[in-house]
């Protein structure tokens, strides 16, 4: 994510694969075998992984795939529609789930069954399917919801939902599953997706990975994109309003760009001269991180004004910043490696993805003939003197509402700087390969990186991490942290 700083009766359809061997007289899902899950089922938790937002995710079950097919009216921000999703049940048989959902349900099935369903909370959506869910097994949930999701709030001050007359833009971070369709909202749990957006014939729907159809029905379009590669949930979103689309290929991958038509027609144009650029990008950070993540590239610009950019896998989402945001452009493609395809396994570490992208702003400056990394940092340290409230924050554990603030990013990014200039410029280089070679299609913590970092480098380096990322003052200008004698 990049902020502009210049100044988610019945439920639908689900169905499950179990292998039961010998079937009793119960039939398919009977038998002795479901005699004994029954007796031994659980209830999944409703609480997710992360301690900074347990209400996100949830227990007892894994997503490997997402179909959603929304109908969605930019001019009044209704939704309804209906999510598929295919899982497999963890080591326990399962008596009931939890699927994160803030609008409201109105079917539910598992595995093709009718489903009993309640909303405990806003945010909870608790599941009983007719049999229980065997320990180990896929099963497949579906469910049908309606709602205005630009109304609906979150208990935590992380909404993503935006509407204006005439577009919405559903996106956002930490969370924004629940607002449109139904999640496991923990980037831990990262599946495929199968999107269809519909919208008034005459209006576009974009989302990420590749556009499969768009196909007019009367009064209504459906657009259909598919993201192949695993993600987690924030990272996928549509806007949907009226934009301009313009398609291309670069480096043998589809490239489309979208721009929002309530732009004026010069900040159109502006708009596609910025994005026009991501090819560009994309090859000098394949040669530095290795392949890009994705089979499809671009980007969409809208004109609904967020307050920030968000790195959507495969296609980022820029909200109108003006003609010299050239370099949000490089951030959000840097997270396509720091924050996709590796993602956090926990939100604490968000200096993972936010510090990791702020760094490569400032080796994309310096491979360009701009600024030197070591300039760069050098003058952030400057501009915060040591009385400076920038120093009071730790950056390992900022705290859930801290963890896009300002030092979460520059201390991160010079964190990482000063990590190049103690070790060197080919050991760095060697090492962010390793990091995200390591963790590519998973997830990484901060912990895992500094055991990395130390593994290769040494383990005179925990001082080193343990001063710019947990101690709350400013590091000093010496040599062991990375500020001087530079190699």
């Amino acid at each position: 994510m990049s902020h502009h700083r210049p100044a988610v009766a019945l439920l639908c359809a689900a169905s499950l694969a179990l292998s039961l061997g010998a079937l009793g007289p119960l039939g398919a899902r009977g038998g002795a075998a479901a005699v004994a899950a029954e007796a031994t089922a659980v209830v999944g938790s409703p609480d997710g992984p992360d301690a900074y937002f347990p209400r996100d995710g949830n227990g007892g079950y894994q997503v490997t795939h997402y179909t959603i097919d929304d109908r969605v009216q930019p001019s009044t921000d209704a939704l309804s529609g209906r999510t598929t999703l295919r899982a497999v049940a963890g080591s326990s048989a399962l008596s009931a789930f939890h699927l994160d959902l803030r609008l409201t349900p109105d079917a539910v099935t598992v595995d093709g069954e009718p489903a009993t369903f309640s909303k405990p909370s806003g945010h909870e959506l608790e599941v009983t399917p007719r049999t229980p869910v065997a320990a180990g097994s896929p099963f497949t949930v579906a469910v049908r919801y309606h709602g205005t999701p630009s109304r609906l709030r979150s208990a935590t001050a992380w909404d993503g939902y935006f509407h204006q007359p005439g577009e919405t833009a559903a996106v956002g971070e930490p969370q924004i599953g629940p607002w449109w369709f139904a999640a496991n909202e923990t980037p831990r749990d990262k599946a495929t997706f199968d999107i269809t957006i519909r919208v008034p014939t005459g209006q576009q729907a974009v989302s990420g990975g590749r556009l499969v159809s768009r196909t007019v029905s009367g009064d209504w379009t459906a657009w259909r994109w598919k993201v192949d590669e695993a993600i987690s949930t924030y990272l996928a979103y549509f806007v949907a309003g009226r934009f301009e689309i313009r398609r291309t290929t670069a480096d043998g991958r589809p490239v489309l760009y979208a721009v929002s038509r309530q732009l004026s027609a010069k900040e159109v144009e502006q708009a596609f001269a910025l994005l026009d650029d991501t090819p560009r990008i994309l090859r000098w950070m394949e040669s530095r991180f290795g392949a890009y993540p994705y089979a499809t590239a671009g980007g969409v610009v809208s004109s609904v004004y967020t307050g920030f950019a968000l790195e959507n896998a495969s296609r980022p989402f820029y909200s109108w910043f003006g003609s010299s945001a050239g370099t949000v452009v490089v951030h959000e493609l840097a997270h396509q490696w720091f924050g996709d395809t590796v993602a956090l396994q926990r939100w604490r570490d968000t200096w993972l993805n936010e510090g990791f992208a702020t760094y490569v702003e400032w080796l994309w400056q310096e491979g360009h003939g701009r600024r030197s990394v070591q300039d760069t940092l050098t003058s952030r340290y400057d501009s915060y003197v040591p009385s400076s409230t920038f120093w009071d924050l730790q950056v390992s554990n900022p705290g859930p509402t801290e963890i896009f603030s300002t030092p979460v990013y520059d201390r991160g990014g010079m964190m990482l700087g000063a990590l190049r200039c103690r070790i060197g410029k080919a050991p760095m280089r060697d090492l962010v390969r390793a990091w995200v070679d390591r963790h590519r299609d998973g997830t990484g913590t901060g912990r895992q990186f500094r055991d990395l970092a130390a593994a290769r480098e040494g383990a005179g380096l925990s001082t080193f991490f343990h001063t710019w990322l947990d101690v709350r003052e400013r590091p000093a200008r010496t040599r062991a942290n990375g500020l001087t004698g530079c190699s």
